[in-house]
């Protein structure tokens, strides 16, 4: 049976596991687990990370499109049109959200693992734009989250060919940020969540709504939101607590300590 892991840990950590063997492909019951976990992450304020893997060799090779021929084209455009607007919301939850990729990355996987911030990829991973070969569109907006991160001349390329890049060479375009041994990708990806799990939550949280203003409306529309977010920011025992601390070093001429923050 499909199923989405879904776990929270005692540090803050949500871990999101896609488990439909062989391939992790994303149909409308592992889909629809997602969403009950999307409003959980959303609500509750101990969550301060969320780790998105995927269980097996691979990390997910897209969609379940064995269903797309039993359906009208008007009732896909309305699953599609629902399965934007969870994406959305995954890719605008107020915590870091870090992806951990192995193997084939393809389809809507790689839409999937665009959503995060922080993408971790073993040596071996590969990423695909397959559509073209079932002639369709990036139906969950992977193209131009690609074009944003590497350029539109890239973006069209992989788009048209559906190459399948390896994760060098998406490190090197700027579309992932670490590339690890195979071995390693666990160990790196839980490095990464152990570090936000400690982090000023709410000021991560700042930074993703800023760049996503970024992204739809440019530096004009980031910089508009910066006085509202100051004011959040501000409040915050962690923002306190750090600026105390900063304000301490200075006064006693002495390094300034690395802090681990509430999220509060």
């Amino acid at each position: 049976m499909a199923t989405l892991g879904f776990t929270v840990d005692d540090a803050g950590v949500a871990t999101l596991t896609l488990n439909n063997p062989p391939q992790n492909r994303l149909g409308l019951e592992l889909m629809g687990s997602f969403s009950a976990a999307i409003q959980r992450i959303s609500t509750d304020p101990a969550i301060r990370v969320v780790l998105l893997r995927g269980e097996g060799p691979d990390f997910c090779w897209g969609g379940d499109f064995m269903t797309w021929l039993d359906i009208t084209p008007e009732q896909m455009a309305k699953n599609i049109s629902g399965g934007i607007q969870l994406f959305n919301a995954f890719e605008q939850l107020p915590v870091p959200v870090v992806a951990a990729v192995q193997g084939k990355c393809m389809g809507g996987g790689f839409e999937f693992a665009l959503r995060a911030d922080v993408i971790v990829a073993a040596e071996s991973a590969q990423f695909c734009h397959t559509e073209q070969s079932l002639a369709v569109i990036t139906f969950l907006g992977g193209v131009q989250r690609v074009a944003e991160r590497a350029g539109k001349a890239r973006a069209m390329r992989w788009a048209l060919t559906s190459e399948r890049v390896p994760a060098r060479e998406m490190l090197e375009a700027g579309v992932i940020t670490e590339v690890v041994p195979d071995a390693d990708l666990a160990a790196a990806a839980g490095a990464w969540v152990a570090r936000l799990a400690k982090g000023p939550t709410r000021a991560h949280a700042g930074h993703k709504q800023m760049l996503h203003a970024w992204s739809t409306g440019g530096i004009a529309a980031a910089d508009q939101l910066i006085p509202e977010i100051t004011e959040r920011v501000m409040n915050t025992e962690d923002a306190r607590r750090g600026i105390a601390s900063a304000q301490d070093a200075i006064r006693r001429d002495v390094e300034r300590p690395v802090l681990d923050f509430e999220g509060k």
